[in-house]
């Protein structure tokens, strides 16, 4: 249960720092920065469900970050009614960039990388006590 919460809180954290990235910054971090936190979003996110499965869930993430960029290259009236509302547009982006799906490769690569150093450090383990 401590696992899942505190992967609930990396996941929770990362949204308002996204969201500033998005207001703040200059013009690198505003195009680039969002879509690798979002992505780690997800990771974490997936890891609430998932939490002894890394690797599973990286390939999950990266499959359902791709497959949302990809939807991007269909536009309906329902699908961009959607993406027209503030939330929907957050969650399914508006338009495909090939950046994207870079952003959201290291995205994911860095949260499965800090994912395995707390647990190699045993940082999740109640009964470890670091001398």
């Amino acid at each position: 249960m401590k696992k899942r919460l505190l992967y609930l809180g990396c996941a929770i954290s990362l949204i308002p720092i996204g969201m500033a990235s998005r207001t703040y910054g200059n013009t690198f971090v505003k195009l680039y920065f969002g879509d690798v936190l979002w992505a780690m979003m997800i990771y974490f996110g997936l890891k609430i469900l998932l939490p002894n499965q890394s690797k599973k869930v990286a390939y999950l993430a990266l499959v359902f970050c791709f497959l949302i960029e990809f939807s991007q290259l269909y536009h309906a009236p329902w699908i961009d009614a959607i993406r027209n509302n503030r939330l929907g547009g957050l969650v399914l982006g508006f338009g495909f960039l090939w950046s994207d799906l870079v952003c959201y490769s290291l995205g994911i690569g860095l949260g499965y990388c800090i994912d395995e150093v707390f647990s190699k450090r045993n940082f999740f383990d109640p009964n470890h006590v670091e001398k």
